[in-house]
């Protein structure tokens, strides 16, 4: 497999049928990990064509399978960046990191599309706070 990302966070790597492989890590991995696969699965229920699908998910291990979304972008216009975000709004979606590290452009249909959910908000979900959670740190480091 291909290393694509390898940060205290996650490693994310791409294996050679194309599917993404991601492992989270450090704080507060749990809670990102089971947030990423509920978004995924919810904009997947709305139809949204332009994230990646869930092939697998392994919350004991916290590793989740992907499809692959293409190729990083590494530029993209601010009014282009802003509407495709914006797209993602219409499933009842928050990204919660619109940069553009977390775009990619999927040669096959020739479309940007939009990837790490870690952070992401559905609509009517609580707003949440920065308080600290050792149980939660200790649990995503194990």
């Amino acid at each position: 497999m291909h290393p694509v990302k390898d940060s205290p966070r996650s490693l994310v790597r791409v294996g050679y049928d194309g599917r993404v492989h991601k492992t989270f890590r450090g704080p507060k991995a749990r809670r990102r990990f089971t947030n990423e696969v509920r978004v995924l699965r919810h904009l997947e229920e709305q139809g949204c064509d332009f994230v990646p699908r869930v092939l697998e998910a392994d919350p004991e291990h916290l590793y989740l399978v992907t499809s692959n979304c293409g190729k990083p972008v590494e530029q993209l216009g601010e009014d282009k960046k802003r509407h495709l975000f914006d797209q993602l709004r219409q499933y009842g979606v928050s990204h919660g990191d619109e940069e553009v590290r977390n775009v990619t452009y999927r040669i096959t249909d020739q479309r940007f599309c939009i990837i790490d959910f870690e952070l992401a908000r559905l609509e009517g979900d609580p707003i949440e706070t920065d308080e600290h959670d050792p149980d939660e740190d200790r649990r995503g480091l194990e």
